[in-house]
């Protein structure tokens, strides 16, 4: 008896995702089909000139605008921002440098220290607990 391996597939919005790019800005025959793995995995060694301008222009999804800009993604709905931007909008707004952002900024640098001295007390309660065997 032979066995068969499958094709993985996934939707257009899944390998969009993993290609950091906006599924709406992507071509029609992109979103209308399934992608495998092995097609992702050639997008992504050798990008075509859509996907390559895609990802230097824009539009971008959320996540890239909010890392692009140093924010979270609930950052960017705070600021205003539920729709993508192209890489000159976001520009713009480095350049203009508004009060949200800046303090969106900030949170999420807050955030990560934060995040940053857990880790040190865990690790740090880790070697105490492996110090002492009694406990």
């Amino acid at each position: 008896m032979t066995s068969h391996q499958n094709t993985q597939t996934m939707k257009p919005a899944t390998a969009a995702k993993k290609l950091g790019v906006y599924l709406e800005a992507t071509p029609a025959e992109f979103q209308e089909g399934v992608v495998s793995r092995t097609e992702l995995n050639a997008l992504q060694a050798d990008p075509p000139q859509w996907l390559l301008d895609l990802r230097a222009k824009g539009p971008h999804p959320r996540p890239v605008v909010a890392a692009k800009l140093g924010v979270s993604i609930a950052g960017l709905a705070r600021g205003g921002i539920t729709e993508p931007l192209t890489t000159e909008q976001i520009e713009a707004l480095k350049a203009d440098g508004p009060e949200w952002l800046q303090q969106e900024r900030a949170n999420l640098a807050e955030v990560r220290k934060e995040a940053v001295r857990i880790k040190e007390k865990n690790a740090e309660r880790a070697q105490l607990r492996a110090a002492d065997p009694t406990d």
